[in-house]
């Protein structure tokens, strides 16, 4: 049996409000054929961070801005801001915070408990101090709670953490496609929550979702009316805006770890990687949690049971990153998606930045 359209709107509806302040209008002119090489325009000014690690995983400082490549749509462009941050002048860089989002919305009691054990491992491995501030966000049913402030100190993120003893959900994971889509929607929902929040903070910012996701709500027997699919795509082009403006890069952790890799599910969401051009191109997977990770620059993590460890490896990003600046191609039409690619003309480093941004005209 066929998922009605009009079922999945559920969710796409539930959508419109976060996605309106940014919708194309009804009708836009036809695709131009883009000329062969760049062309920036001056006040369209976009700022990306850019981590470069070495093949062990460790972030490289002390590159210089001729070390650096940036393709849009594979065609190379120039960036004319470049800045680099690591602990040699952290007292004077723009400031970095952590965010632990605390998911129990997408994942079990049972494996909620075991989350929080290894969070408070993470705290105790780490000493009496973080590098960076860092909050936690506890999303439940009910609400998405924010720590009001960022400490650095462990001791009181461990106390915080303690104090908060997160619910679950009542609709679990056998509720079927309602169930599903109730969770899609709490999601996005608690997402966009938290970048309104974090767009007012200053500084950069790491977001680490623990989470195994929401559901993809893709495949053969789901229908999408072309209604659905300019919501959806309105959604996509907003967060990918507003996840850029707000300097937020999410990470993805599966609390689920070893047990989960072993279901196609870790690694379906690479289906969905490729930018969406396009209304008639978009479907519900364009949003799940590990897309936006992947194409904000961030780490999908879900194939360890040592999640102490891999909320360490989050950390590390924060001890050097760098900073482009440019100004953006001249759209043809709104919401034209572009690709983003920084390279490293040094072996053996790899650069790892947002993928893409949508221009406007």
């Amino acid at each position: 049996m066929r998922v009605a359209a009009g079922l999945i709107a559920v969710v796409c509806l539930s959508l419109a409000g976060f996605a309106q302040q940014s919708a194309p209008p009804a009708q836009t002119p036809p695709l131009v054929e883009r000329p062969s090489t760049v062309e920036p325009v001056a006040g369209r000014r976009i700022s990306i961070d850019v981590v470069v690690n070495d093949k062990s995983g460790t972030p490289i400082s002390g590159l210089q801005q001729q070390d650096f490549t940036l393709l849009d749509d594979k065609q190379p462009l120039k960036f004319d801001s470049f800045a680099a941050f690591d602990e040699t002048n952290a007292a004077t860089a723009p400031p970095q915070q952590l965010i632990f989002v605390v998911d129990a919305v997408n994942t079990s009691y049972g494996n909620m408990s075991m989350e929080r054990q290894q969070l408070g491992k993470f705290l105790h491995d780490s000493g009496t101090q973080l590098p960076v501030p860092a909050s936690f966000v506890f999303f439940t049913e009910t609400a998405v709670q924010m720590q009001p402030h960022a400490s650095r100190d462990t001791n009181e993120l461990a106390s915080v953490l303690s104090a908060n003893e997160t619910g679950f959900r009542a609709v679990g994971r056998s509720a079927g496609f309602y169930g599903a889509a109730e969770r899609v929607e709490l999601s996005i929902r608690a997402l966009g929550q938290l970048i309104t929040y974090e767009s007012k903070q200053p500084g950069r910012k790491i977001v680490v979702w623990i989470s195994p996701g929401w559901a993809y709500l893709s495949g053969p027997n789901i229908d999408l009316t072309a209604k659905d699919q300019q919501t959806l795509f309105n959604t996509v082009v907003q967060l990918s805006a507003q996840l850029r403006e707000a300097r937020m890069t999410l990470y993805s952790i599966d609390p689920l770890g070893m047990s989960d890799a072993v279901s196609g599910r870790t690694v379906y969401y690479k289906e969905f990687l490729k930018g969406v051009p396009s209304a008639k191109k978009v479907q519900n997977g364009n949003l799940a949690l590990q897309v936006l990770a992947a194409q904000s620059g961030g780490r999908v993590l879900n194939t360890s049971n040592d999640i102490a460890g891999l909320l360490a490896s989050c950390v590390t990003d924060t001890k050097a990153y760098y900073t482009l600046t440019f100004d953006a191609p001249r759209a043809d039409h709104p919401n034209e998606y572009h690709s983003l690619e920084v390279t490293v003309a040094k072996p053996g480093l790899t650069a790892r930045t947002r993928t893409g941004y949508y221009a406007q005209p």
